[in-house]
């Protein structure tokens, strides 16, 4: 919805509010994945192998989505284990796994600072629970270590 901002026809904050009481009816409302195939190393190189590789992830959601596979919990929330995806056909080491689901502190606290002031252009039409996931969000940054590192990579 972030992207959507210049397409709006009203203010953001009522239609995030739309979906966060949508999300309190009784309905059966999709799962959401977030991923971030665009990572980069050190040497400033994508971590993920391309495009064509992710099919791999889907069928982790798929797989996640009817009770097949595990995940493990990061300040982000849940994210695969290495053991999870199907590798087969693709050298893509548990080290690098590593790396790309790695969450450093600061780097999620820098986040959650620059969220607080995009969100701050709504001011009171901001729906309350859009903050509080930003703010637990923040809270779980605080919380975490300086790097968390998914020891079931």
């Amino acid at each position: 919805p972030f992207a959507m901002l210049p397409f709006a026809g009203y203010n953001m904050g009522d239609y995030w509010q739309h979906w966060v009481d949508m999300g309190k009816k009784n309905l059966k409302l999709p799962k959401i994945f977030r991923v971030n195939w665009f990572r980069k190393d050190g040497h400033g190189k994508f971590i993920w192998p391309g495009f064509g590789e992710n099919t791999r992830v889907l069928e982790w959601v798929v797989d996640r989505v009817n009770g097949k596979v595990a995940a493990v919990e990061s300040p982000f929330g849940l994210v695969p284990r290495y053991t999870d995806i199907n590798w087969s056909g693709l050298e893509f080491s548990a080290e690098s796994f590593g790396h790309l689901t790695e969450i450093g502190r600061a780097a999620g606290l820098k986040e959650t600072g620059e969220l607080k002031e995009y969100f701050a252009q709504f001011g009171d039409r901001l729906p309350e629970a859009i903050e509080a996931e930003r703010s637990s969000l923040e809270e779980r940054m605080e919380n975490s270590p300086e790097l968390w590192r998914n020891d079931a990579a």
